[in-house]
């Protein structure tokens, strides 16, 4: 979760709410300073670098960075010669994104008339995420999506009691497992492949992304499919939770103290904007410049 996407405090499902006395709009948009070198890479060369870099969170989408004109190499943007009209920033401007021979149409924007509130973001512009070949924040590679701030993991360990059962056979039986708290999701529990029968697990096919985690496989345990998942190798950040496996409440019988644990209203991860469908060797690339 983050700021105004999943289940985040400007997102449409909002876990929580404001505690102020009128009603709020329907729709707040935020717009912050990044605060880091962030750069852009396409068809080889890098057509934007700056520090000075605006973060847009707007609701139920995953942040967008805007960077100023003059950061922009020169000849990166050539108008398309289509508008459209933002809900709340007014219209918007397209452009073909070029460097040597690689061209890309509709792959940045610009919101040419924008609101007195919205002033930050003049004189800006946005590089769609997927269409370019890669962002950076310093000489790391950023994947999935901007970076967002707001987005948090916590990793504990507890003694607290876990067991997983499918139908009337037991799966997992633990006291050591980790406890991972994420931005807006319930905790999810991680449980040591020595405390889990791994015979009844059966490798799923296809693998899903985390910006925050890594790549994540499934596994099928009996008619449950993708049941439970393992980030393998997980990044730095959450490295505690490599090779563990945690288990879908909906999908086979999870209980904490003996206490059921259910799926939550919204704690599906919901994709959002031009940043999807990344490839493991898109991935793999993460760090490299």
């Amino acid at each position: 979760m983050g700021l105004s996407w999943q289940q985040g405090p400007l997102a449409p499902g909002a876990v929580g709410r404001f505690l102020v006395p009128g009603p709020l709009p329907d729709r707040m948009l935020f717009a912050e300073p990044l605060r880091r070198r962030m750069r852009v890479r396409f068809g080889g060369a890098w057509i934007a670098d700056s520090e000075d870099v605006v973060l847009l969170h707007e609701p139920g989408r995953y942040p967008v960075a805007y960077f100023p004109l003059a950061a922009v190499a020169d000849g990166a943007l050539e108008p398309a010669g289509r508008t459209t009209r933002h809900a709340d920033l007014g219209t918007t401007a397209w452009y073909t994104v070029q460097a040597g021979e690689h061209s890309k149409p509709r792959a940045a924007w610009q919101h040419t008339e924008l609101p007195d509130y919205a002033s930050e973001l003049k004189g800006r512009v946005a590089f769609a995420w997927r269409a370019m070949e890669a962002f950076y924040e310093e000489d790391e590679r950023i994947v999935g999506h901007a970076a967002d701030p707001y987005h948090r993991i916590d990793i504990r360990q507890t003694s607290r009691h876990l067991t997983v059962r499918y139908q009337d056979q037991v799966i997992a039986d633990t006291r050591r497992p980790l406890a991972l708290f994420e931005s807006g999701f319930a905790p999810r529990w991680y449980v040591p492949r020595d405390d889990v029968d791994q015979a009844v697990l059966t490798a799923a096919d296809g693998q899903t992304f985390c910006p925050y985690k890594g790549l994540a496989s499934y596994y099928d345990i009996g008619g449950a499919r993708r049941a439970a998942w393992s980030y393998e190798d997980a990044w730095t950040e959450v490295r505690r939770v490599s090779g563990l496996i945690s288990f879908e409440p909906d999908q086979v019988e999870v209980d904490l103290d003996g206490s059921r644990l259910r799926l939550e209203p919204g704690q599906s991860v919901i994709p959002h904007g031009v940043d999807r469908e990344l490839t493991p060797d898109e991935i793999a690339s993460r760090g490299q410049a």
